[in-house]
């Protein structure tokens, strides 16, 4: 079947992007709602990004997991190429954790979404996909409060997986893209220790007012602890957030780490 933009009602607009926008649409034969994301060629094409895009779809297309946003279909006219994702009803998951109370999750929520993130990872690497581009504003939440990982503009398939560019959020890069070196699937265990900090913290660990600055504690894994944190918690981020990356804790270990066991599925 040849999708095309007439199978759809366009509905409010649920973001931007760079090269393109969102909408919420339905599916005018089935009711069926999604997000239709919106890609322009020629703005895809000035940036030098249509690689980036056509990876981005190649990728998604073959990743099936509960906690990764799905690419249902894909399909485009002269001017746009067009993703229809699944709907995350609840959003960006950035926006939740502004919500709450001091702007930072509590035990229960950081590690139930630490652990789906984890899992979503953990399928993510056995896939040879590298995602490399973790924080709260590539996470979704759908309707039952679950993550779903979004975003895979900057992952990469990782057959050789050893790669040097540098990409992802600066609060959250590693030290060895800070320094670029080679990587491997170990920078995604390292933002997943950031974005635990994170979610406890309302805030990532390295942030500083100079971009130098936050490559300096990067490097150095200057990190300060907020009194709240509990030992649980820094013990689990200090295990991720570990200069070399062989020695981050694997992606098993942190779903079965005593922290996340503990707190993940009862809120207190």
């Amino acid at each position: 079947y040849n999708w095309s933009l007439n199978d759809f009602d366009l509905g409010a607009p649920l973001g931007r992007g760079k090269f393109g926008r969102v909408f919420l649409a339905r599916e005018k034969r089935t009711g069926y709602m999604v997000a239709l994301k919106t890609l322009y060629k020629k703005e895809l094409i000035a940036g030098r990004v249509e690689k980036q895009a056509l990876r981005e779809i190649e990728i998604q297309s073959h990743l099936r997991h509960p906690h990764i946003l799905q690419l249902l279909t894909y399909f485009h006219d002269e001017k746009k190429i067009f993703l229809v994702l699944e709907f995350a009803a609840r959003g960006e998951l950035y926006k939740e954790l502004k919500r709450q109370p001091g702007e930072r999750f509590n035990e229960h929520y950081a590690a139930k979404y630490t652990y789906q993130v984890a899992d979503a990872l953990e399928y993510c690497h056995r896939n040879n996909v590298i995602h490399r581009d973790i924080k709260p504003e590539n996470l979704l939440l759908d309707s039952n409060g679950d993550i779903k990982l979004a975003d895979f503009g900057w992952s990469v398939h990782a057959p050789s997986s050893k790669r040097t560019t540098l990409c992802g959020t600066l609060d959250y890069l590693p030290p060895e893209m800070v320094q670029g070196q080679t990587y491997s699937v170990y920078v995604d265990h390292w933002c997943l220790g950031i974005l635990c900090y994170e979610f406890l913290v309302g805030k990532p660990p390295f942030l500083s007012d100079t971009q130098h600055e936050t490559y300096a504690k990067i490097k150095t894994v200057n990190i300060q602890w907020p009194y709240y944190i509990t030992p649980g918690a820094k013990d689990l981020i200090s295990k991720l957030i570990r200069r070399q990356s062989s020695e981050r804790i694997s992606l098993a270990n942190v779903k079965k780490h005593y922290w996340i066991v503990e707190h993940k599925n009862r809120s207190h």
